[in-house]
């Protein structure tokens, strides 16, 4: 199984999501590749298994160029341009299309605080890509840190995504 994920992280928590999401799929990869979104491929390859996105929530949905440079105002590290909602909409996928599964970062548990795991999902269909998993990682604030036991949680949601069936 081949695998990639990708992430945006603007105050590192989705990053430290994505890395823990692949230690657990590690274990059942062939071939695993991690990068943030600045630096994933236009393309995927016909030999791509799985394709594993993340993303914070920003005003209810996926980080826009506007929320990014507010984020960077208020300290967050460099935000990634493009992000995330900027490279599925230029991203070509090879047929065979992967399976896809998408994940966020969010403050609170509530349904009200939006989803940019949907928003991932939705914009994942319209490239042909087939979404099998969608999921939430909650933070205790816009900067962190996560929750007790998200990390854990990531892990094991990641060694889910790989496991054979």
């Amino acid at each position: 199984m081949e695998t990639l994920i990708v992430y945006e992280s603007l105050w590192g928590n989705t990053r430290r999501v994505a890395e823990e999401v692949a230690r657990g799929a590690r274990e059942d990869s062939d071939a695993l590749t991690l990068c943030a979104v600045a630096d994933a491929p236009s393309s995927l390859a016909p030999s791509l298994t799985l394709l594993v996105i993340g993303a914070p929530t920003h005003a209810f949905s996926l980080p826009t160029s506007s929320s990014r440079a507010e984020a960077r105002s208020e300290g967050a590290g460099v935000p990634h341009t493009p992000g995330i909602r900027e490279w599925l909409a230029g991203l070509t996928v090879k047929t065979p299309p992967p399976f896809a599964a998408a994940f966020d970062t969010r403050q609170g548990r509530s349904f009200l605080v939006g989803s940019a795991a949907k928003s991932i999902a939705r914009a994942a269909r319209r490239r042909a890509l087939v979404v099998s998993a969608t999921t939430h990682f909650v933070v205790t604030s816009r900067e962190g840190p996560l929750e007790q036991g998200e990390l854990e949680r990531a892990f094991a949601w990641g060694r889910s995504l790989t496991a054979p069936r």
